[in-house]
């Protein structure tokens, strides 16, 4: 098998879908529905490339959870619960991944990022101009802990489209408007990335050299994405989405049935 920090021309390609993925990312979630597929393409196996993806999403979702903290977009305290139960799951979620079969997570990993992806470009957003936080409601910290845990255990067991999940599920059960959303899922996709991140190492699945790499490209990406999504707002966000999840869509298809 090819190793892929050898060449120069597929560490560049790499590299560079993962600015772009960054740049999707901060912006409304999904950069995974790109760069797992291109790292499987890659010639890593599937354990590796979900591990040596979670590294280099870790560094894009923390770059753009500061940016959105630091806008007063995000608040841990009030999301905390949210915090804990997506550590919890994405810690699970990772130990079941990696109790598959190669060649089930070659077949299954194409067909589940493009029904992603399917679902992503044809769900309807709930619009929500609220400007505020919901009330801290005994009902409300049960609802932030189960979207916390079901997501966290997603990302753990594949991540592709977790921030599209992430912001769509929190504009529906919280109202707040697609900022604050943005926020949140932000923040909630960093715990996950992280909390798999270091499963994941722990099980000496991750190709650290060729995740660091890819990380500190999409960090420039999430970085570019988070100020733009911040400065334009959601009439900025929804269109850029839909054609980035229109392009990718075509794309996976294209590899999961002609190859």
């Amino acid at each position: 098998m090819m190793d892929p920090i050898m060449d120069l021309n597929l560490w560049i390609t790499l590299c560079s879908v993962g600015f772009l993925a960054g740049l999707i990312d901060a912006i409304a979630g999904g950069g995974g529905m790109l760069t797992v597929p291109t790292l499987l393409t890659s010639g890593l196996p599937p354990h590796i490339a979900l591990g040596t993806n979670k590294l280099a999403a870790t560094f894009g979702s923390l770059t753009a959870s500061i940016t959105f903290y630091k806008k007063k977009l995000f608040d841990p305290t009030f999301w905390r619960l949210s915090m804990l139960f997506t550590a919890l799951g994405a810690i699970i979620g990772t130990l079941i991944v990696s109790s598959l079969s190669v060649s089930f997570l070659e077949k299954a990993l194409p067909v589940l990022i493009i029904i992603t992806a399917i679902y992503t470009l044809i769900a309807k957003n709930v619009v929500c101009n609220e400007e505020g936080l919901p009330d801290p409601t005994p009902t409300l910290k049960i609802t932030q802990s189960i979207q916390g845990f079901v997501l966290g255990l997603y990302d753990g067991v594949a991540g592709p489209g977790t921030g599209a999940f992430w912001t769509a599920s929190s504009s529906a059960l919280y109202k707040i408007n697609i900022l604050l959303s943005c926020g949140l899922a932000r923040s909630g996709n960093f715990v996950s990335n992280f909390c798999s991140l270091l499963t994941f190492i722990y099980l000496g699945s991750v190709n650290a050299l060729l995740g660091i790499s890819m990380g500190v490209f999409i960090m420039a990406g999430s970085w570019v994405g988070a100020h733009s999504a911040i400065k334009f707002g959601s009439r900025f966000i929804r269109p850029f989405f839909i054609i980035i999840v229109v392009i990718m869509s075509c794309n996976l298809a294209y590899q999961a049935w002609t190859q």
